[in-house]
Formats: C-alpha cells, structure tokens, sequence
C-alpha cells in the first residue's frame, strides 16, 4: 500500500465527486494497492475494506484522528480526539476466508462476510427489513436443518440474530462504536464510527486546501500545477509563505 501524494488527493476527490460512497471507498484503494484489480477489491470483507482505509488514512495523513460530533440528548458540540490504533481492531490482511459455518442445535449454516458488492446491492432497499433480507440471501451459502437443506425464509428470528452475531464477531472492523460523554449534560452515548465518511471529509478538505495552493502558486509563478503538487507540502508551504509575505 503506498500513501496518497497530493495529485492523487485531487484525482480521487474529483472522480468521486459522481461516486456512491461505496464506490469512493473502492477508489481509494486503488489508488493505494495498484497490485490488486478492482474485483479484489470489491471482495473484500466490509472489515476487511475498512481495515485498508485505516492504514491508508494513517500513512498519508497520520495516526491522529480530530472529528466532532452532536450530542443526541441537548444537541452540544463535542469534539473527539484518537489515534488510528485505538480503533484498530484488525490489520489489513492478505488472506479472506470466504466461508465460515454456524452450527445451532439442528442447525448448520454456511455463510460468506458482505462486501462492497453486497453493500452496493442492498444500497436502493427502501427499508431495513428489505435491506436485511436481501443481505441474508446473497450471504448465506446454505442452510441445513437435521441434516435437510432448506431456504433461507425457513430461518427463525433467532437463529438469524445468531447469523448476524456470528458475522459480526468474524469481522469485528465493520463496525466500530465509540464510547462518548456529553460534558454539557452528562449524557454518555455509543456511536458508529465510519471511517469512510470520516477520511472522504478530510480529502474534500485536502483537495480544496490543494486548490487554493496551486491557485495562488501558478498565478504568482506561472507554475504547472503537476509541478506545484509534485513539490513536498513543506516546500510548497515555504512558497506560499513567500507569496503572502511578500
């Protein structure tokens, strides 16, 4: 995995400005893993996926993670502060297990961990149940009841909480919950981090940030903005400082 350069922050930020948030993630990383084709990608566990964002976010931008969020109680601003590793449940891996098995009393059950064409497909669902039963299709493997193979609308309530727990606890990166604390009310709360929307707002950031440098640049110099962004961000940085300087 290699870390964004600024012309790759521009190029990304650009295509993904017309992309589903599903496809923005995949277009990061390929920019990232050139050696892996996009059908590799897209077959990556949701976790999985998300463990590759982590390291790319820590490696082009650095391990300190600065957000905010909303009190769902009294609504207060609250800002959080952690590092890539407090949230690092996983590291990126080179191997997928594609099948797992659960086996509940008469149960047994094959089953494969959602990836981004799994996401991708359930994305237009109008509602959660849809959405969770179209899932459970494309997810489950095979089902088989004493021994008797049976369809995926056979399972109980409780035997598909059982699934998706086991899901879970096989990619624990898709989902990570941070502990919060309202110092306004006292309010403490979990909430979901999305590492995707997290980093896609730091490179809307960045790609804007890197607009105004070239801007300034190439109309002060005549610069080429390929040889702008080809500079190193302290370098650039000492020209600005000269331009506003001066």
């Amino acid at each position: 995995m290699r870390p964004l350069s600024a012309d790759y922050i521009l190029r990304i930020w650009e295509i993904g400005q017309s992309q589903h948030p599903i496809d923005r993630a995949l277009t990061l990383l390929a920019f990232a893993c050139p050696e892996k084709t996009t059908d590799e990608l897209a077959s990556l566990t949701i976790g999985q996926r998300d463990a590759y964002l982590l390291t790319l976010r820590e490696i082009s931008l650095g391990p300190r993670l600065n957000g905010f969020t909303e009190c769902p109680k009294c609504g207060e601003r609250l800002e959080f502060d952690l590092n890539v590793s407090d949230i690092r449940i996983s590291e990126p891996s080179k191997t997928v297990v594609h099948n797992h098995t659960l086996k509940l009393e008469a149960w047994e059950l094959q089953f494969r961990l959602p990836n981004s064409l799994d996401l991708a497909a359930i994305a237009d669902c109008q509602d959660v149940a849809a959405a969770d039963s179209l899932l459970l299709q494309r997810c489950l493997l095979q089902a088989n009841h004493n021994g008797t193979p049976v369809s995926c609308d056979r399972l109980s309530p409780e035997v598909i909480n059982q699934l998706a727990e086991q899901m879970a606890e096989a990619d624990p990166q898709a989902e990570i919950l941070l502990n919060l604390n309202c110092s306004a009310c006292g309010h403490e709360w979990q909430s979901l981090f999305d590492i995707l929307s997290f980093f896609w707002t730091e490179i809307t950031a960045q790609a804007k940030r890197l607009l105004r440098e070239v801007h300034l640049l190439a109309r002060f110099y005549g610069w080429r903005e390929a040889d702008i962004l080809s500079m190193s961000a302290f370098r650039r940085q000492l020209y600005l400082d000269l331009v506003t300087d001066g």
